[in-house]
């Protein structure tokens, strides 16, 4: 059995690889060739985070099992670590034998704003040369690295309430904004990354085509987005039940009647990739891709990731 820790799982997850991966993956889930339930999230009482399990397969010539268990932290940025820590495991299967052990924090890290990267070649109107990015955690960098691979950002702008940890993302080649309306203000494509539990963006900050991946924390108590751009967008999800259960801003808005439950959403990414959904229907539509994250996800990034350890020799191989 494969091991890979986190440094390894980075360097065999090429942003560009991994959202081909992601791209062939939803198509396949859209299509029912890929399954998972809904996560299962443990809480227990007195502790500092909460565990999350998520399990997948993926049939074919060479079926496949996976199953993510996490450790959500959210003390962790303050020391320095990623919220998310844990494990995705790879099984056999015909035989049901572990094939492989990763780091479940890179595999997050490089597959959600893979992810996004699809959602924003699919969805974004043509011409999109500006850039936002609300959130400078692990993923408010990913998506700096995977979105710049999809479409020639001319500006890029980045904000988070913590200055320096603003700067330290942007780096060179990005603009640090004061306030997040600044940085919104004019972008064509938008990412909120944050675990905000009250909107970071308002819908009349959003200029007219803009594309929006919401990608914060997927639990019912975060809302990165206010009702108006819900209601006024045309909706993607990654998964129609886990947008149901899991996004605050949308179960927000049903509980409110601003919106049917049952007829806001056109599609979810897979169905647009697969051909059996609309994407975008003109250059002024608002279009927002709420991604929650799902388990067929983190099975093919680390399918995808494990084929590359073994080419470039990463890796520590043990006999259970």
């Amino acid at each position: 059995m494969l091991i890979l820790g986190h440094d390894d799982v980075l360097a065999a997850l090429g942003p560009e690889h991994c959202a081909e991966a992601m791209a062939e993956i939803l198509a396949a889930h859209a299509r029912g060739e890929a399954l998972m339930p809904l996560r299962s999230t443990i809480r227990f009482e007195g502790a500092a985070g909460f565990m999350a399990t998520m399990p997948a397969w993926r049939g074919g010539p060479e079926p496949v099992f996976s199953l993510k268990s996490l450790c959500i932290m959210p003390g962790n940025p303050a020391r320095g670590l990623d919220s998310h820590q844990g494990t995705v495991t790879l099984f056999d299967g015909t035989t049901g034998a572990p094939m492989a052990i990763l780091d479940a924090s890179a595999v997050t890290a490089v597959r959600t704003a893979a992810v996004s990267a699809v959602a924003t070649r699919v969805l974004a109107r043509e011409g999109a040369r500006v850039l936002a990015v609300l959130g400078a955690g692990v993923q408010g960098r990913a998506h700096l690295t995977a979105l710049r691979a999809v479409r020639p950002f001319r500006e890029i702008r980045v904000f988070a309430p913590n200055e320096a940890h603003a700067r330290a993302v942007a780096g060179d080649t990005a603009t640090v904004s004061k306030t997040a309306e600044e940085a919104v203000r004019g972008a064509d494509v938008v990412v909120t990354a944050t675990t905000s539990s009250e909107p970071v963006l308002r819908r009349h900050w959003l200029a007219p085509g803009a594309h929006v991946n919401a990608v914060g924390a997927s639990v019912p108590s975060a809302r990165e987005l206010d009702v108006e751009t819900v209601v006024e967008s045309a909706l993607f999800c990654d998964s129609r039940e886990s947008l149901r259960a899991e996004a605050g801003e949308y179960r927000l808005a049903v509980e409110q009647g601003a919106i049917d439950a049952d007829g806001l959403v056109r599609g979810s990414l897979g169905e647009v990739l697969a051909g059996l959904a609309l994407g975008r229907r003109g250059p002024d539509e608002l279009t927002v891709f709420r991604s929650l994250g799902l388990a067929v996800e983190d099975l093919a990034a680390a399918l995808h990731a494990v084929a590359a350890a073994q080419r470039l020799g990463l890796g520590v191989e043990v006999a259970l």
